[in-house]
Order: C-alpha cells, then structure tokens, then sequence
C-alpha cells in the first residue's frame, strides 16, 4: 500500500504462508498471505485516528486497511502505533496459523481456519465484538494461549541441534521392529522444513516386495485439521509407504513431491485421500498411465489371491499422537474421478474385484 510501513515480513517454515504487519497514518493491519503472494486472511489491528461510526471492509483485499467502528474497537480515539522492535511471530507447528505478540503479550492469533472469505477472520486484542474486521481476542486469549506456548515450545525444540535425528531414529527404528532390515536411506528434502528422508526395506523370504517409507513426516502436525475436527490428535501425524517389487530408487522418487506436499499445499492426508499426481519428469517411469494416488490405511483388500498382506506399523507415538502410515496406491484418471464420485472404499472394492495389487509392479 502506497506510504504504509511494513513493521514485520515473515514466511512460515515451510514458506507456504507468508504474514504482513503494515502501518499507515489511519491504521494498522495484518496480512495472511499464500505462497503466491495471494491475501488470504486480512485482520485489523488498530486505529490510529477517531473511529468512524461504520466501515467498509472492502478494501482489505487491497492492502487498504479501513478504519474499525467505534462500537468495535477499545480506542475509539486512536492509539499509538506499535513498535515494530517489539512485534515477533509464533507460527503454529502446522505452519498454516500464527500468533503476533508484543510486550504487553498476544497482539493478534490467525488460526489455520481462519477465512475472511467466510466470514472468519482472526482475532485482535484491540477488537470488541465480532466484525469483518477482526474478532475480539479477549474471550478466547486463556484457550488460544497454551497452543501459542505449545508451538513456540515446539520450534524451539526444533532449533536443537540433534532434534531432528530423534525423530528420524524413532520411526527408523520402529521399521526394524516391524517391517524388516534397512536397505538404502534418501534424502528427499529441499532444505527447510518438513525434513524428510525415505527408508528402504528390501524384500525377505515371506515378503517378495520392498517397502518404502518416509521418515520424519510425523514430526510436524499436518495443516488444517481443524477446520473439520475438535480433536486432531488421532490425525495429525503420518507417514507415508510404498510397496513395489521396481527398482527402489527409481519409485523412492515420488516422495520429493508428496512427501512434502500437505505443508506446501497446507492440507491433510488422511486413509482415503487421493491426491492427483504432479507432473514430475524424475518419476514419470514409475508414474506410468497413472494419474493420481489412493491413500489407505489397510491395503489389505488389494492383497489378491497370494495374500501379501501390508506389515503392521502400528504402535509409534510422537509428542502423544499416534503416528499412522499410509500406503501409496496409484490409480488412474478415470479410477479418481470414480473415487470422487463414490468413496475410496467403494474404489477399493472395485480395484479389488478387478484384481488390482496394493504392490506396485
């Protein structure tokens, strides 16, 4: 906005969502904005001038914070500006929300369902009431302030060095347990968060398959979850597989898109989900005529008449949720537009009924 200051321009960790404080001689306003640059969430901080007796929030889209009314707002006459030295960020370990702190405390919280588009924008500590603008922070600052101690906990955890490698040794020595002898290990991160390696186990005696596995996805919760549940816990941390009796190198490669993708997309996997494959030119051998993937908890009905049924990886926990693993199935155009149309479980019946394997070969 032409003669704003920016008082604070920060990415998430997972540079999927990107927040804007700015200030002109009228107002102070936050931005949540997407990965290209795309105003998500507008939320009003403060007057710096006498409230109007009404408002327009039209310009919010635009950059061009309006004035809240005065029957919103604990200053009606205006308050001074904030510092912007004393303005930090507290992203929310999904990376799809935050909070703005100040000295006097929590300033603004943007929850990751928020939507001004739908009427739900964040909240603000200057706010009274509900508007378009900003909804009052005060009646919901004692149930949103453990999650923003929780999440700040969290990155600082994160920033431990070593941290990470107890997240990587957890779930690679839970695929000992159950799934066999590691074989090769790859780094399929880009460098920032979500860190993210795949394990290979190669085939034994009473499994003719590899199985391929993340390690490292259910170290940060999935965005988003709570825009559909109250409790997350039972969803929140995955990891991926993939059973193939190919070349393991060559099908460990669809992880560096999907792997990473509920951060960078900000959505969730869950059993069920299928996910329309990206166009990537270094697994496009393994891709085949395939379109998409089907993501399922229990492949079991596809194991066909030789029974290769799926290890068990359940048992593992981390920062107390469970962790599920959820198995790779890629599916064609026409199977994902059935699956749409229907439900994975009606998809599976017929992948199965078809003789379809749960074991890419």
């Amino acid at each position: 906005m032409s003669g704003a200051q920016i008082l604070l321009d920060q990415f998430s960790p997972y540079r999927s969502r990107r927040v804007i404080v700015e200030c002109d001689s009228r107002t102070t306003a936050a931005y949540l904005l997407d990965a290209r640059d795309r105003i998500r969430v507008p939320v009003w901080l403060a007057n710096h001038r006498i409230a109007p007796e009404t408002g327009d929030p039209s310009g919010l889209y635009e950059g061009q914070a309006p004035l809240m009314p005065a029957a919103h707002t604990k200053h009606p006459q205006g308050r001074a500006r904030f510092d912007p030295e004393r303005l930090r960020v507290v992203w929310f370990e999904e990376g799809d929300g935050l909070a703005l702190l100040d000295d006097d405390g929590l300033l603004a919280v943007i929850p990751g369902w928020a939507e001004a588009d739908s009427g739900l924008p964040g909240y603000a500590r200057e706010a009274i009431g509900r508007s378009a603008y900003a909804w009052a922070l005060d009646p919901e600052a004692d149930r949103l302030w453990p999650r923003v101690v929780h999440a700040e906990a969290y990155w600082d955890w994160r920033a431990v060095p070593g941290a990470w490698r107890s997240v990587q040794r957890a779930v690679f020595n839970h695929l000992n347990r159950r799934v066999g002898a590691a074989g090769h290990y790859w780094d399929v991160s880009d460098g920032h968060p979500p860190l993210i390696r795949v394990s290979e186990r190669p085939p034994e005696r009473h499994r003719p398959f590899t199985v391929l596995s993340t390690v490292g996805m259910c170290g940060q919760r999935m965005p988003t979850l709570d825009r559909y549940m109250a409790d997350t816990s039972p969803y929140a941390r995955i990891e991926l597989a993939l059973a193939t009796t190919r070349p393991a190198h060559h099908a460990a490669r669809i992880f560096r898109w999907i792997g990473a993708f509920p951060w960078r997309a900000v959505t969730w996997f869950g059993t069920g989900h299928s996910v329309k494959w990206l166009d990537n030119p270094e697994d496009r051998a393994i891709r085949g005529g395939n379109s998409a993937v089907l993501l399922t908890s229990d492949p079991t009905p596809l194991s066909g008449p030789q029974g290769h049924l799926p290890p068990d990886t359940s048992g593992l926990t981390f920062h107390g949720d469970p962790v599920h693993w959820l198995w790779i199935v890629p599916i064609t155009r026409p199977e994902h537009l059935f699956a749409k149309e229907h439900d994975a479980a009606t998809l599976i019946a017929k992948l199965a009924a078809e003789g379809r394997s749960w074991v890419l070969g």
